[in-house]
C-alpha cells in the first residue's frame, strides 16, 4: 500500500526512498538502458515516462517541484528526450480558430473535462492528384526549419547529474503522410491509385532524412537512440494487410532506418495496436532494436508470448495499460501488472519499463506513484518463458 502522504514533502521524500536518486544504483541511467537494449540483465529494470502535459503539471503541483527534469528525476526515470529548436515560421491561425501548424496540417484546439488535444480540422492536399502537385505544395517545410546547433549543449545540461539515455523522435511517415491527405482516402488511393500518397510519404521520408542527419552529425555522438513511429494497428487487427504494408509502409521506413544507421544509434519504433502479424518483420526487414507500445489490450499482444517469440531479436519499451489498469485501476492494481511487465518483458534484459502510451489526465497520481515506486525486478533466470 502507498502510505497516505498529505505534503509535497512527504511525497518528495518518499520516493526518493525508492527509485528518486539516480546515481544510487550499480548501474548509470545510461547504463542500465544500453544494457537492457542489449539484452545483458541490468541491475534493475530501467523506466521512462510518458504523459499529456496536463498530468506533467498535475505532477510538479503534487510535487511541489517547479520543472520536469525534476519530476523525472523524483520518478527514477533512465530516459531523456532531446530536440533541436524551431526557428520556421509561427503557425498560421485562421478566421476559425484552426491553424496549420509546422508540417502544414491543418488542426483545432479541442478541449474535455480533463485535456486539451490538437485534433486534424482539414487535409490541404485531399485534393492532389498528380505527383507534381505534392512535390510543388507550399506548405512543406524546409530542414532549415530546425536549428541542432544547442544540442551538444542540451544534453551535456540533461547528463549534469549522470549520464541518461538520450533519444530524439523523428516522427511518422504513413502517420503523417495520411494527416495531410485524410485516412480513408489515404488507404483507399493505396489500392486504386497510389501515386499521389506515395509521393507524400517519400516527401516526408526525404525531410525525416535530412532533420535527423542534421541531429546526429550535430549531437556527435551524444545521442543513443532515435525512435520513428507510425501507427499501423487499431484494437482487433492491422489497418492494412502485411503485403499492403511491405509494399508501400516498409521501404520508406527501411530508407530512413538506413540513414540512421550510419551513426552508432539505437532505433525504437512505435506502433499501437494489434501489431502481432508484423513484429518479426519489425525486427528481420525494418531492421529496428526496440519496439513500442505492446498495447496490452489490444488483440494478440500478450507480453510472454512476443517475448518468448522475440525477445532474442528484439526489445521492447511499454506495455503497462493505460486503457484501464493506470485510470481505473487501485494503485495495487498498478503495482501488480509493473511487477508482471518487468518479471516477463525484462528477463535476461530487453525490457524498459512505460505507460503503453502517454498517460491522460484522468489517471489518478496516486496510481503514478504506484507504478514508480514498484520494484523494479525481472525475472533472472536464463532463457526466454
Amino acid at each position: 500500500m502507498i502510505p497516505h502522504l498529505p505534503t509535497p514533502a512527504e511525497r518528495r521524500a518518499y520516493l526518493e526512498a525508492h527509485y528518486g536518486r539516480p546515481g544510487s544504483g550499480a548501474l548509470t541511467p545510461r547504463g542500465r538502458v544500453v544494457a537492457a537494449i542489449d539484452h545483458r540483465q541490468p541491475d534493475r529494470v530501467p523506466f521512462d515516462f510518458w504523459a499529456v502535459p496536463e498530468v506533467c503539471a498535475a505532477l510538479r503541483q503534487y510535487l511541489g517541484v517547479d520543472n520536469d527534469e525534476e519530476v523525472l528525476r523524483l520518478l527514477g526515470i533512465d530516459c531523456r528526450l532531446v530536440a533541436p529548436d524551431y526557428t520556421g515560421p509561427a503557425p498560421r491561425f485562421q478566421p476559425d480558430g484552426t491553424y496549420f501548424d509546422a508540417w502544414g496540417t491543418h488542426r483545432r484546439r479541442v478541449s474535455n473535462a480533463f485535456s486539451t488535444y490538437d485534433e486534424y480540422s482539414g487535409f490541404p492536399l485531399a485534393h492532389a492528384r498528380t505527383v507534381a502537385e505534392v512535390e510543388t505544395w507550399d506548405g512543406w517545410p524546409s530542414p532549415d526549419d530546425w536549428d541542432s546547433s544547442t544540442l551538444k549543449d542540451k544534453i551535456a545540461a540533461l547528463n549534469r547529474e549522470g549520464p541518461y539515455h538520450v533519444r530524439y523522435e523523428v516522427g511518422g511517415i504513413f502517420e503523417w503522410s495520411w494527416g495531410l491527405y485524410g485516412l480513408d482516402r489515404f488507404l483507399i488511393d493505396l489500392k486504386q491509385r497510389p501515386a499521389v500518397p506515395c509521393a507524400i510519404m517519400d516527401c516526408f521520408t526525404d525531410l525525416y532524412i535530412a532533420n535527423v542527419t542534421r541531429v546526429l552529425e550535430a549531437a556527435g555522438g551524444a545521442l543513443d537512440m532515435v525512435y520513428t513511429y507510425d501507427d499501423v494497428g487499431i484494437q482487433q487487427g492491422l489497418m492494412m494487410s502485411p503485403a499492403m504494408w511491405r509494399t508501400f509502409i516498409l521501404p520508406r521506413h527501411q530508407r530512413l532506418n538506413a540513414a540512421i544507421r550510419r551513426y552508432p544509434v539505437k532505433i525504437m519504433y512505435h506502433s499501437c495496436g494489434s501489431v502481432y502479424p508484423l513484429i518479426g518483420a519489425f525486427a528481420d526487414e525494418m531492421g529496428i532494436d526496440v519496439l513500442n507500445p505492446l498495447q496490452p489490450r489490444a488483440a494478440e499482444m500478450d507480453a510472454a508470448r512476443i517475448k518468448r517469440q522475440f525477445g532474442a531479436r528484439l526489445a521492447f519499451h511499454g506495455a503497462v495499460d493505460i486503457q484501464h489498469t493506470l485510470p481505473y485501476g487501485t494503485p495495487e492494481d498498478v503495482r501488480a501488472e509493473v511487477r508482471e511487465r518487468c518479471r516477463v518483458l525484462g528477463r535476461g534484459g530487453g525490457y524498459i519499463c512505460a505507460s503503453a502510451h502517454y498517460i491522460q489526465a484522468d489517471t489518478p497520481l496516486e496510481n503514478v506513484v504506484a507504478m514508480y515506486t514498484t520494484a523494479r525486478l525481472a525475472d533472472k533466470k536464463p532463457g526466454f518463458l
